[in-house]
C-alpha cells in the first residue's frame, strides 16, 4: 500500500453476488477471500472495501476504519487521539480480518459500534488467520446483528 485510505466494512446478504458486483463497480478483483469473506484493496479512489456476509443484519454499514502504511503511523495517530482527549483503545499484533494488525479503537459518536478503528496490516498472511482469537476485533464487532465474536471482521 502507497497511501493511508478509508475502510469501509459491509454487512451483506449474499457475499458471492455482493463480491460479484464490487469487482464490476470498482474493476478489480478482491484482494483476499475466504468463506464469508471479502476484501478490496482499491487504488483508485483509495478505499479498502471490506464485504462481511451477515444476513439479516439491521444495519449495512458494519464498522469504519482508516488502513495506515505501518505501525508508525498507527503509534503517531494514537499520540494525536491522546493530545485531542478522544478515547482510544490500543490492540497490538491483532489477528483480525484474516490478518495480524495493530490498531487503535477510538471513541466516535453516531458511527456503527460506536467507534473507528485506525490500523496497519502487519502480516497480511500469518500462519492461522481464521484461528480462534481474543480479537479486540472480535470484542468491539460483537453486536445484536453479529452476536458471534468475530462476525465484523470474518
Amino acid at each position: 500500500m502507497s497511501a493511508t485510505r478509508v475502510q469501509l466494512a459491509l454487512n451483506v446478504e449474499d457475499i458471492t453476488a455482493a463480491t460479484e458486483f464490487y469487482t464490476a463497480l470498482f474493476g478489480v478483483s478482491p484482494h483476499k477471500q475466504r468463506p464469508g469473506y471479502a476484501n478490496f484493496a482499491i487504488e483508485d479512489p483509495p478505499l479498502k472495501l471490506v464485504l462481511i456476509e451477515n444476513p439479516g443484519a439491521r444495519e449495512r454499514l458494519n464498522h469504519l476504519g482508516i488502513e495506515t502504511d505501518g505501525p508508525d503511523e498507527v503509534s503517531g495517530a494514537l499520540a494525536r487521539f491522546r493530545a485531542a482527549g478522544l478515547t482510544a483503545t490500543i490492540a497490538e499484533q491483532d489477528l483480525c480480518c484474516h490478518a495480524v494488525q495493530d490498531k487503535v479503537f477510538v471513541d466516535a459518536p453516531d458511527v456503527p459500534n460506536g467507534w473507528w478503528e485506525y490500523y496497519a496490516v502487519t502480516d497480511d498472511d500469518p500462519a492461522n488467520p481464521d484461528g480462534l482469537t481474543g480479537s479486540a476485533c472480535a470484542v468491539a464487532c460483537a453486536s445484536e446483528d453479529s452476536p458471534t465474536a468475530g462476525a465484523c471482521c470474518g
